[in-house]
């Protein structure tokens, strides 16, 4: 449950960052207002429960084989909360196609995101490692564990 709300935690950070960057890109807003989504922390932070058993199977296979492990494994997960959310709500926070993507393959997922997922993949692997020598030590100051 720890490492839920960590990843939850930094996985809302860096959407908030990468979108204040990104608009900063495109229009030059020097607010750097970034935004992302209430839906997005239990989708950032179910990396605990899939990505790490993932990591541990994969850890020893090659880096280009573990990017595209990533990529299609990121990739699956944005379609299927996606197309959940839309279900629950109606439509779906990050709608590549009403946005006007250009390389949107539907609303949920984008061509051009595939290395991201992939980098991304591969940048969570030390984080990964990291939080499980951390755990422990966070556990005894709450008290749980």
């Amino acid at each position: 449950m720890i490492r839920f709300v960590l990843y939850g935690l930094l996985g809302w950070c860096a959407e908030i960052v990468w979108t204040a960057l990104l608009d900063f890109a495109k229009r030059r807003d020097p607010r750097l207002a970034g935004t992302s989504y209430l839906w997005m922390f239990p989708i950032y932070g179910s990396i605990a429960l899939l990505y790490e058993p993932v990591h541990d199977r994969i850890r020893e296979l090659p880096l280009i084989a573990r990017a595209g492990i990533w990529s299609l494994g990121f990739t699956t997960v944005e379609w299927a909360s996606g197309w959940a959310i839309e279900r629950l709500t109606g439509r779906c926070p990050w709608d590549y196609v009403a946005g006007g993507a250009r390389l949107a393959i539907n609303p949920y997922v984008r061509w051009d995101y595939f290395p991201l997922w992939a980098a991304v993949g591969l940048a969570l692997e030390p984080v990964h490692d990291f939080l499980v020598r951390l755990t422990p030590a966070i556990e005894a100051a709450l008290g749980v564990g």
